[in-house]
């Protein structure tokens, strides 16, 4: 029987889930209908979202024990686990991120959300993170994609729970996607797979940089 059995029944019930999954439907709906995402051109390629598995939970659980050394229980399981809701907004170049992340903060400045943490970025390259910090976003090094996450919970006080935004471009999906699946929820032990995942986070990045340059050209013709 598991240790964690009384957090992960608490979880599994009617009521619970039915709290998380209708804030999730609510942060998707506002990426997806927003007009202020499809005014001129669909700003938000496409959303997903998801509530997290039991099992991947349980495994998150002995990993963030072993790591904080601290008791989770069904009173601070909340607070310790953000990510027990997950939306990912994927826009297809870097220009338009500027729009997403305007949006978002204007949900907390009107007191629809409130962020649990300051938003994040992770990136490996130098020059994303000083378009990141031109946003006031904190950036931190990572060897692998491009995202930026944030953490929100609904602005009422009985519900604590958050939901994790990551937004990303296309190009960094794909990565993540191939990533997920060779290094989720065990790291591979690889070494050739870990290296040619790395070369292709680069060439992601290259093509989201391609990606702008397309697009800016294509402005500027229209301009003309």
């Amino acid at each position: 029987m598991s240790e964690f059995k009384s957090i992960l029944d608490f979880y599994k019930k009617p009521t619970t889930q039915f709290q998380l999954d209708s804030f999730r439907k609510r942060v998707k709906d506002f990426f997806e209908n927003n007009p202020a995402f499809h005014n001129h051109s669909s700003i938000v390629h496409s959303v997903k979202s998801r509530l997290k598995d039991v099992n991947h939970l349980e495994k998150k659980l002995v990993r963030k024990t072993k790591e904080k050394k601290i008791e989770l229980t069904t009173e601070n399981l909340f607070a310790e686990i953000t990510d027990l809701i997950g939306v990912r907004v994927l826009h297809l170049y870097f220009d338009q991120f500027s729009i997403i992340h305007k949006e978002i903060m204007k949900q907390i400045e009107n007191g629809e959300w409130t962020l649990f943490e300051p938003p994040k970025a992770y990136t490996w390259d130098p020059d994303m993170s000083d378009e990141f910090e031109k946003f006031g976003i904190k950036t931190n090094r990572k060897d692998s994609y491009t995202s930026v996450h944030y953490v929100i919970k609904p602005n009422s006080k009985e519900n604590a729970f958050c939901c994790e935004i990551q937004v990303r471009t296309l190009f960094e999906e794909i990565w993540g996607e191939i990533d997920h699946s060779i290094n989720y929820p065990v790291k591979t032990s690889s070494i050739a797979c870990a290296e040619q995942l790395k070369v292709l986070s680069k060439l992601t990045s290259t093509g989201t940089r391609l990606a702008d340059s397309i697009f800016r050209s294509h402005e500027d013709h229209n301009k003309d």
